[in-house]
């Protein structure tokens, strides 16, 4: 469990470094933020699925981080057309579109979860039990 922290701190740590450089070099500078934290979390626990359970396994996996990122690409657009179309208060607008970022990641796991063959099912929801 050390050993597992530690491989994910150094590798996350190279890959946020290298992705603020990225970041560093766009602009506006808000990218820094952007390139810096998902992307590096990402990466670092791909890596250690891979090691662990193997690439079929991180494969999936990337695929249901892809999911939810579009599911914030929804919830994101969905503030900023809210933003313009209404001058409500950020707090209000943010914390009333929480469900529509669940709903679309719920849809979108619901859709990939239902096109996973069985025997990978298995793996992620283990009381389905292979059918």
């Amino acid at each position: 469990m050390l050993k597992e922290i530690f491989i994910r701190f150094l590798i996350g740590g190279a890959v946020v470094s290298v992705f603020a450089v990225l970041g560093d070099t766009f602009k506006p500078k808000s990218f820094a933020g952007l390139f810096g934290a998902a992307p590096s979390v990402a990466l670092a626990t791909l890596t250690l699925v891979v090691l662990k359970q193997g690439k079929l396994y991180a494969a999936t996996e990337a695929k249901f981080m892809m999911a939810g990122a579009l599911a914030f690409m929804v919830y994101s657009g969905f503030i900023s057309w809210s933003f313009m179309r209404c001058k409500w208060p950020v707090m209000v607008v943010t914390i009333l579109a929480m469900p529509v970022w669940f709903g679309v990641a719920l849809g979108f796991w619901s859709l990939m979860s239902s096109l996973l063959p069985a025997s990978l099912a298995s793996l992620f929801w283990p009381w389905r039990g292979v059918q």
